[in-house]
């Protein structure tokens, strides 16, 4: 969605969407900590 899409749709920057399946929770909490990580760049 473009940022106007999104602005409209009430979604901010400052969300964060996850889409967990049925991964170990180790791998999930590994996945969560790379992208905070990659997201702060």
């Amino acid at each position: 969605m473009s940022a106007d899409d999104l602005a409209r749709a009430g979604v901010g920057e400052e969300l964060i969407r996850l889409s967990i399946g049925l991964e170990h929770e180790d791998d999930l909490i590994d996945d969560l900590r790379q992208a905070l990580r990659a997201s702060q760049r």
